[in-house]
């Protein structure tokens, strides 16, 4: 993913992958239905990860189900992204943000023009192919949109070198990833992701 932008979508993956989960069932009684859903289904991708033979049955995580568990506390999100949304088409995930640029970057300026416009909180939108084949997850970002205007690729290349990837190695512009739990594969479908294990 790219920039901060690809942030929000690194997330998606990370929820839609597995990456950060956690199935404590003991705090979820006061989150909302689709919370509890997709802790019942992380659960379940856990238990069959444990397995010497796993279930290779796919398991479908609606965008409800992802959105619920990345704003209800499921997920930590990186500092200065919240309000996270996520809308899955086939092969493509669509998300949006609201992204503190200035807590991303702590401040730090830069002299370079193409940088001046991470700055401030703005709506961020995000459109990616996303899935994963072979244990490995993948996200390319096809465009990036702050407050509607879209954002030049070699910006966003720019700010993700200066202030993502050194946060968070192997995530840029495009990201490739080794999916957690035995993921094999994960197919991006109309509101929904299906994983399948092996």
């Amino acid at each position: 993913m790219p920039s901060s932008c690809s942030i929000v979508l690194t997330t998606a993956l990370l929820v839609i992958g597995g990456f950060g989960f956690s199935s404590d069932q003991a705090v979820s009684s006061a989150r909302s239905a689709a919370y509890q859903s997709m802790q019942r289904k992380i659960a379940h991708l856990e238990q069959n990860a444990a397995r010497q033979q796993p279930d290779t049955a796919p398991t479908e995580i609606t965008d409800d189900e992802a959105n619920a568990y990345l704003n209800e506390g499921g997920v930590k999100l990186p500092k200065g992204v919240s309000q996270v949304h996520l809308s899955a088409q086939p092969g493509t995930i669509d998300g949006v943000a609201k992204v503190d640029f200035d807590a991303i970057t702590q401040s730090k300026r830069s002299a370079n023009p193409l940088l001046g416009i991470f700055s401030g909180v703005h709506d961020v939108r995000v459109v990616a192919q996303a899935g994963g084949t072979g244990g490995t997850g993948t996200v390319k970002a096809q465009s990036v949109f702050l407050d509607g205007i879209e954002v030049p690729q070699m910006a966003l290349e720019f700010f993700a070198e200066r202030y993502i990837t050194p946060k968070y190695p192997g995530v840029g512009v495009n990201s490739s990833f080794r999916l957690p739990l035995r993921i094999d594969t994960v197919a991006i479908e109309d509101g929904k992701a299906r994983l399948a294990q092996k």
